[in-house]
């Protein structure tokens, strides 16, 4: 049932590929161990200059110590760290890094990318018309954009192929009960239309198009037969990021993996973001004190996305997403922001992603 495909030039085993998840939730254990096992391990490139308690970057600010500004924020040499030690574990299986779209210095990060190691690119978080150009010195590393809808991928593919002559190697199609930030505005994540099984076949139809693209599912995949009806409907892998969560090797803080744990279905909600998409994530401490307006104070230090307009968007939704994603990288429970798709409540014990990818691969009880 379960077979292994091709990203370009290079072969995925299992047809399983790990979820970018920041700030530094799959960072050098988590994806070097997928990886390790036969899956797609990603890397996320997203705030890697909190990593190792600031480490390898040359500027930060305050007593919480916010690498200033996104050459700070984005650190090349905390990344080359994480993809240097991820390898450590996966040996040359392709290992993966997801860029956001959305992100400041996008072009800048894909390179650094590249430079450290990535095989594959991966982006969301907004249409990735201009991807090609980031990977130009970097012929061989493989692009996997993320869409929402087969219109999205057809704009794509003839962005791509007038401008760059290139098509994606894959193409991640992603539905609204993922964890973090969504491809459709609120009120669109709760329409049946827009459910990932209702999404994928357009766009496997789409891809077909443009010749022999693998299409991933991704958004809500859970176990084994979430997996096999992904597969039946004629994808050839499927993303998983939540279920990634509670393993021994996911660099997220103990705090953060405890709260998704002891979350509750109606815990898990989509809130406002300074990133201008809808992200799914568990109702904590922290959106009480936005309500409150007890919130921490909003200084844009990082300047980390570019559509929240140096801060201008976090003040609108009430919180500063750098800030708050790299609190629960800390493990600060009271200000943290601790994203996980609507299947998070699900979780219910930490095990190895040896354990996982066997489950994913055989069913539960195996």
């Amino acid at each position: 049932m379960f077979k292994s495909f091709n990203i370009g030039k290079y072969k995925i085993e299992k047809p399983i590929i790990q979820g970018g998840m920041g700030v530094g939730i799959s960072w050098d254990q988590l994806a070097g161990s997928v990886s390790f096992e036969g899956g797609l391990g990603v890397i996320s490139a997203v705030g890697t200059g909190v990593y190792k308690d600031r480490a390898y970057v040359d500027k930060t600010v305050g007593k919480e110590r916010r690498p200033l500004e996104s050459i700070n924020f984005y650190s090349y040499n905390a990344l080359k760290k994480i993809f240097d030690n991820a390898r450590e574990i996966c040996g040359d299986k392709p290992l993966a890094a997801n860029v956001l779209y959305a992100q400041t210095d996008y072009n800048r990060v894909v390179e650094d990318s590249c430079k450290a190691g990535a095989n594959i690119i991966i982006t969301g978080a907004g249409l990735p018309l201009t991807m090609p150009e980031a990977v130009k010195d970097y012929p061989d590393v493989a692009l996997v954009p993320i869409v929402s809808t087969a219109k999205a991928l057809r704009i794509l593919c003839r962005r791509w192929k007038k401008t760059h002559d290139r098509l994606p190697d894959a193409v991640i199609v992603e539905g609204p009960l993922s964890g973090g930030h969504q491809g459709f505005k609120y009120d669109e994540c709760f329409k049946p239309e827009n459910q990932l099984d209702i999404i994928l076949p357009p766009v496997i139809e789409e891809a077909k198009n443009w010749g022999d693209i693998p299409v991933i599912a991704a958004g809500g995949v859970w176990d084994r037969d979430d997996i096999v009806r992904m597969m039946e409907l004629g994808a050839s892998g499927v993303q998983m990021g939540t279920r990634f969560i509670g393993t021994v090797e996911c660099d997220a803080s103990d705090v953060m993996k405890n709260i998704i744990i002891e979350a509750k279905e109606e815990d898990i909600k989509l809130f406002k973001s300074p990133v201008g998409y809808p992200a799914r994530g568990v109702k904590t401490q922290l959106h009480a004190d936005i309500e409150a307006q007890k919130a921490p104070k909003i200084a844009c230090i990082s300047n980390c996305v570019a559509p929240c307009k140096r801060g201008e968007e976090a003040k609108v939704v009430g919180y500063c997403i750098a800030d708050r994603l790299s609190d629960a990288y800390d493990g600060i429970a009271e200000t943290g922001l601790f994203f996980t798709g609507s299947n998070g409540y699900k979780l219910q014990e930490i095990i190895t992603v040896k354990e996982l990818m066997n489950k994913l691969m055989n069913g539960e009880d195996s």
